[in-house]
């Protein structure tokens, strides 16, 4: 971080500075440590802040920064909480969660999902999908010893912005697996084959994909499978799959979701995460979820309930009968979001279609849109600001149009050209947005 307090490099390498509060002059010798210190903010959440702090002062800001459905969770998740508030589950519980909840998570991946092996002594719920993926990486990867090489984090990018940071701050070195619009932001087999090592250890696949909102099908992922089962039998024995399948329920390109954990050959070296916020729009209760089968799942889930029993240990009490309730009884309330947002990503990838010069794949899970806007690079707003990268553009957007996206740089890769769309929102807000959108592109000399 630079002395104006600008953010200038990040899990991966530099980056342009954007502005960040400034810091009080220091008076005394102290520091934090430099492995938080050397982290900078999500980005994300960052630009969700600024245009949350802009509304409350008054200015008409649309935001499509951050990932979460603006639907209510549905009303019978929020009695079975109060209900078991009011019977007095209001104390501790077994830190991985109580064993209903964790057998009927184990008892859904296994219809659901077919991942075979699962009981609920193979489900670890931590506070939100982010605490999970913490908490997993902290027990699979160690800073390297003296004269050792560390151990490799494989993930295609662009990524969600918290992976690389969390791996890194386990011990982790991420190799990016770089994808661009023109794959639909997936790795192909011969990619993976070509970056496993000896010191792989864990593979991150997100489908569907934040940021870029498309998935993988079925026979992709098979594809990618087998090349793993070769790379464990031949080079990479340590290698385990981290498969986070948060946007599962939200699909609507014509393929069903598919968990790579359910493929036997491999099964036992997938570490499948998921949680409640997306699909059950239950953002705020903060509830994550890890799987494992297998001997060695059952292991790791131990260990993640060490881990966790020195952080947070269990979750609100009152939430386990939620979650419950959730996962068996609103099936109707989860398909009805789902066709809104199937509604919402033909709209908005309608606009943006029409836009001269973007490229952006069409979106076919999750909420998100993630064009490229490189072509118009190099130029100026109508207010004089040059726009040199998708920071300078969501900056100006944000300043000029009030319009909330996010910049691509943190997500890796060929994120750099892009800008993330987030369409958890309504029709007429999409529309709102992406006429201001257009207005501020077509200013641009």
């Amino acid at each position: 971080m630079d002395p104006d307090g600008s953010c200038i490099g990040g899990p991966f390498g530099p980056r342009t500075p954007y502005p960040m509060v400034p810091m009080p002059p220091t008076t005394h010798n102290l520091s934090v440590a430099h492995r938080v210190a050397s982290m900078h903010p999500s980005v994300t959440v960052a630009f969700g802040n600024r245009a949350k702090a802009m509304k409350r002062a008054g200015i008409d800001v649309l935001s499509f920064s951050l990932g979460e459905p603006d639907f209510d969770t549905p009303q019978p998740i929020k009695q079975a909480a109060i209900d078991a508030m009011l019977a007095g589950q209001t104390k501790y519980m077994p830190t991985l969660g109580d064993p209903e909840t964790r057998a009927a998570i184990a008892e859904k991946l296994t219809r659901e999902n077919g991942i075979a092996g699962l009981t609920g002594d193979h489900v670890a719920i931590s506070a939100g999908g982010k605490h999970s993926l913490y908490v997993c990486c902290h027990c699979l990867l160690d800073p390297p010893a003296e004269g050792e090489a560390p151990w490799e984090v494989l993930l295609p990018v662009p990524a969600w912005v918290s992976y690389a940071p969390i791996a890194h701050m386990a011990g982790g070195e991420v190799v990016e697996l770089p994808t661009s619009p023109a794959d639909d932001f997936k790795i192909s087999p011969q990619q993976l084959r070509e970056a496993v090592t000896p010191r792989s250890r864990l593979l991150i696949l997100n489908s569907p994909s934040n940021p870029c909102g498309t998935m993988y099908s079925p026979d992709e992922l098979r594809a990618l499978a087998a090349v793993i089962e070769e790379a464990v039998a031949t080079t990479c024995p340590d290698l385990i799959v981290l498969s986070d399948e948060i946007y599962e329920k939200i699909i609507y390109g014509g393929m069903d979701h598919f968990s790579i954990g359910s493929i036997p050959a491999i099964a036992d070296r997938v570490l499948t995460l998921n949680g409640m916020s997306k699909a059950y729009s239950m953002t705020g209760w903060r509830v994550g979820y890890a799987a494992m089968p297998g001997d060695f799942g059952k292991e790791f889930i131990q260990a993640v309930g060490t881990l966790q029993g020195q952080m947070t240990t269990n979750i609100c009490s009152f939430v386990y009968p939620a979650i419950r309730t959730a996962l068996t009884k609103c099936d109707a309330d989860i398909e009805r979001m789902r066709q809104a947002f199937a509604h919402r990503a033909e709209v908005i990838y309608s606009r943006l279609t029409k836009i001269d010069g973007l490229v952006c794949p069409k979106p076919t899970g999750a909420f998100y849109a993630f064009p490229d806007v490189s072509c118009y690079f190099g130029r100026t707003t109508a207010a004089g600001r040059p726009i040199n990268s998708a920071l300078d553009m969501c900056e100006a957007l944000l300043e000029e149009a009030h319009i909330a996206l996010v910049p691509g740089e943190d997500f890796g890769g060929c994120g750099k050209r892009c800008v993330r769309i987030s369409f958890a929102c309504g029709e007429d807000q999409i529309n709102a947005g992406m006429n201001r959108f257009e207005d501020f592109l077509a200013k641009l000399r």
